[in-house]
């Protein structure tokens, strides 16, 4: 399994530049490193895991990257509620993060299915 066919890598590569692109003027640098290094780490443990030999070791993995993306969904939630991100934008991520949960349990379930 090549990473680079996932859409749900895709999809996260792109959610997380679009993260470092738009957070790129803030601030406050602890926020935008825990929110950019949180959205970062979803596409890298795709990465990582699918590339893994074991299905045991590949479905950790994308538990890491589920938890990344909870963890950089939160963020957003906080960073909408204290204005540091832009509502339209901060929601459309929350949407991005939600699809993308869905599309990780369903990878998740194929590696569990053949462990």
């Amino acid at each position: 399994m090549n990473f680079e066919n996932l859409d749900v890598w895709k999809q996260s590569a792109r959610l997380s530049a679009e993260i470092y692109k738009s957070t790129n003027e803030l601030k406050d640098f602890g926020f935008r490193d825990q929110l950019t290094r949180s959205g970062l780490s979803v596409p890298s443990n795709i990465a990582e895991g699918v590339s893994r030999e074991s299905y045991k070791e590949k479905s950790r993995f994308i538990d890491i990257a589920r938890s990344s993306l909870t963890e950089t969904r939160t963020q957003i939630y906080i960073g909408l509620e204290i204005g540091y991100l832009e509502r339209e934008k901060a929601l459309y991520w929350i949407s991005e993060t939600k699809e993308l949960g869905a599309m990780l349990t369903g990878l998740k379930q194929q590696f569990d299915n053949r462990s």
